[in-house]
Parts: C-alpha cells; structure tokens; sequence
C-alpha cells in the first residue's frame, strides 16, 4: 500500500462551500488515513485579479439564488446547522491570520471550525475582534498574546505570501484541495482528493 500524500486544504471563513468542508474534512481524512495540512486564506484578492469587487454568488443573481437553496440541502445533508448569513461574504482578516498561526497547532482546527459556525450557523460578525477574542478564550488559549501575535508583520506577510501561493497556483475558489499538483475545487470534490491522496 503507498504512502498517502498530505492534502493542502485552502479555505476561506467567507466562503459557504468551505464552511462545508471544514465541518467535515478531518472525518473524510480519517477515512482514507491521510494527513491534513490546513491553509487559511483570503478569496478577496483572487477576485479582484478576476475584476470581481465581490463574491461571484452576489454578482450573478441566479447563481446566488440556486446557491443559497443548495446550502440548505447541503448542510442538512450533513447534519449541519445553517442560517444564511445577513452579510456576505464576510470578511475575516484577524482570523484568518489567527488561523494561519493555528494551521500546525492542535487548536487550530477547532478554532476554524468555531469561526465558521459563528459565521454560518449563527450569523455572527466574525470580523469583530471581540467575538474572535471571546473564541479564544472559550477554548481555552492565550487569547490576548495571540491576538497580539497576528497582528505581527510576519504574520501579515505570511497570510500575503499565502494568498500570493494561491493564486500563482491557479486557485479560483474556495475550498480547494491539493494533492501534489493536482487541484480538487469544492466541497464535493472532498473524497476525490482524499483518495487520490490515499493512493486508491
């Protein structure tokens, strides 16, 4: 049996369909016995290299619409809980920073999982740094020091960085995951990747 290859997961705490996948992703990657590498990012400025100043959800009525009605049947077909957010998409820049300082900590997949349900299931503002600092402290963690650390100029540099490495991939969307070279694009992509990675 070959040895699996991590899977690069990138998401967005803005994008519906990630919200999806971060709800479920370790399950599936227990499933196929294959490693995940958790690479918070930010949609934003691959749109705006599109010449979108939004999500495409919100610049094409129909799209959204049918999106919407999917997330329903979607979220209930993984026993989720979900309530449309009253803003969208919602930006997330200290989170998602928390998380990018998350991304290799035992903590930082709860802590995107809380994120996203703040966001999704109960349509909380999650770029309010006091909602984001009351998540920390609820779980437990050093809240003030991290929040101080994610305001670090490295810290800044390397959610940059990261979005740079997104795009120069070839990334388009959220979520995304990468086995080698190889692109997955959305949550119903998840088990493709997954057992690319595994080697079946």
């Amino acid at each position: 049996m070959s040895t699996p290859i991590p899977v690069e997961f990138w998401y967005d705490f803005g994008s519906n369909y990630s919200y999806l996948a971060v709800m479920r992703i370790e399950a599936v990657a227990k499933k196929y016995g294959v490693p995940v590498q958790w690479r918070p990012f930010l949609l934003g400025p691959i749109f705006q290299s599109f010449g979108w100043n939004d999500s495409p959800f919100v610049l094409q009525k129909e799209k959204g619409d049918y999106v919407w009605k999917d997330m329903v049947r979607e979220s209930k077909k993984y026993g989720l809980p979900f309530r449309r957010p009253t803003t969208f998409p919602r930006t997330a820049v200290q989170a998602t920073r928390l998380a990018l300082l998350g991304s290799n900590a035992e903590w930082g997949a709860e802590f995107s999982r809380r994120i996203m349900l703040l966001n999704f299931a109960l349509d909380q503002d999650i770029a309010s740094d006091s909602l984001v600092l009351a998540v920390l402290r609820d779980m437990g963690l050093p809240a003030d020091a991290l929040m101080v650390a994610a305001r670090a100029d490295e810290v800044k540099a390397r959610l940059r960085d990261q979005v740079a490495l997104a795009h120069r991939m070839g990334m388009f969307g959220a979520p995304t995951c990468m086995v080698g070279s190889e692109m997955f694009w959305g949550n119903d992509r998840l088990d493709d990747a997954f057992r690319l990675a595994a080697g079946r």
